[in-house]
């Protein structure tokens, strides 16, 4: 193996790393836990959400950590606002008291997003793609 096929192999796996991590993150905010006898399952974010103020600001700044290292691992941009969309979307609804915690459980902004970022880093030819 040349080099330039090393460095690109070790980028690939990095990646492919750095991406996994992501995604057990928004499996953590979003559907780690299934409610007993349902296939209803929900995350942390919509727990977090539960304590006034603090709750969705919290949130919030960790949906914009998730999308600014898709940013870091080359995301296109048009990827990237879609991701914004979803969690300016989810902190709107979501700070509405209880109300907004059930949609949070429901919309799974992270989920979305990391399912952009999927189609954005691995499908070739669908990088505008939506969700």
């Amino acid at each position: 193996m040349k080099d330039g096929e090393a460095s690109s192999v070790t980028r690939a796996a990095d990646t492919l790393k750095r991406f996994r991590r992501l995604q057990r993150l928004a499996r953590l905010l979003d559907s780690e836990f299934q409610l007993p006898g349902t296939r209803w399952r929900f995350g942390l974010d919509p727990l977090i959400g539960l304590v006034p103020g603090l709750g969705d600001a919290a949130s919030a700044i960790v949906s914009l950590w998730l999308i600014a290292e898709a940013g870091r691992l080359g995301a296109p941009s048009a990827s990237l606002l879609k991701m914004l969309l979803n969690v300016l979307v989810d902190s709107a609804a979501g700070s509405i008291p209880i109300l907004g915690d059930a949609f949070d459980a429901g919309y799974k902004a992270n989920l979305r997003n990391v399912a952009l970022l999927e189609r954005a880093l691995f499908e070739p030819g669908r990088k505008g793609s939506t969700k």
